[in-house]
């Protein structure tokens, strides 16, 4: 229990519980919503935000956001227009954003690795502050969750038929959008934006194939990601690896070791029932 002697561990774990349920929910909505490449995108033009925030002197979190509202918004009126373009559109601003980010950062002078840890993550760094800026996400987050859960999972299954039904499907990307901008934002300092986006689909994919409803799945991929962010907390303190890195590693080892449980069951019950007939 001696990992718990230090604040920055203490605000490390309360972190990683946050985290999860921003990474969880906002992870299985991508999914469900098929956006994990453009949730990609936006993740990583963040770095454009990160270093023009960085090379003006205002307060980093504050920077990226706006950034990324920004760069969500121009997404969503892209999707509008043409959506089967969608793809191309979003590498185009996956790779312009990361480039933004790196030529600001190397016009600004002086000690760069602050700019280093939100590539890749520091758990440890995040301050109170911080936690109490995701917990209010958090928040938000559920009460839209539950407020119209209906009208998500309607949408997030068959838009179309939502769409002949007059639904506000068009609205509803948007907010889409947006809910995973602030959640890059919020989750960019615990594994960083090149890795965030592991975190936001290796838990709700796993959560996807064991869940039969979507509520199941937001509360099953938000348990996954804190557990995968407890171990890694736990493996990098203790064999003194990087935070972020550690966290995906495991994520990814218990998700190809579900994979082949889950092909070993299936053969094994297609035995079974051949040997039974």
């Amino acid at each position: 229990m001696e990992i718990f002697e230090f604040q920055f561990m203490q605000n490390a774990f309360i972190a990683a519980f946050l985290v999860a349920i921003c990474s969880g929910i906002v992870g299985m909505l991508c999914v469900a919503n098929r956006m994990i490449f453009l949730a990609g995108g936006i993740a990583h033009s963040a770095y454009g935000g990160v270093g023009i925030a960085f090379f003006l002197g205002v307060p980093i979190m504050l920077g990226a956001s706006i950034f990324v509202i920004v760069v969500s918004l121009f997404v969503g009126y892209l999707m509008l227009k043409d959506r089967e373009r969608t793809d191309a559109l979003v590498g185009v601003i996956w790779a312009v954003g990361m480039a933004i980010g790196i030529i600001f950062a190397d016009f600004t002078p002086g000690y760069r690795d602050e700019l280093m840890s939100y590539l890749f993550g520091s758990l440890i760094s995040v301050s109170s502050q911080d936690l109490w800026v995701l917990l209010v996400y958090n928040l938000v987050l559920i009460a839209f969750i539950y407020i119209y859960y209906y009208e998500i999972l309607s949408v997030s299954y068959d838009s179309s038929f939502c769409a002949i039904k007059n639904l506000p499907v068009k609205r509803f990307n948007i907010i889409l959008l947006l809910f995973i901008a602030i959640g890059v934002i919020m989750s960019m300092q615990s594994v960083g934006l090149i890795l965030l986006i592991a975190l936001f689909s290796i838990p709700a994919y796993m959560s996807e194939i064991i869940c039969n409803s979507l509520k199941k799945a937001f509360i099953c991929s938000s348990l996954l990601s804190f557990m995968f962010m407890v171990l890694g907390i736990y493996i990098s303190f203790y064999m003194n690896l990087p935070i972020g890195p550690t966290i995906i590693l495991i994520a990814a080892s218990l998700f190809l070791l579900q994979l082949a449980l889950l092909k070993i069951f299936k053969f094994v019950r297609k035995e079974y029932y051949e040997r039974g007939t």
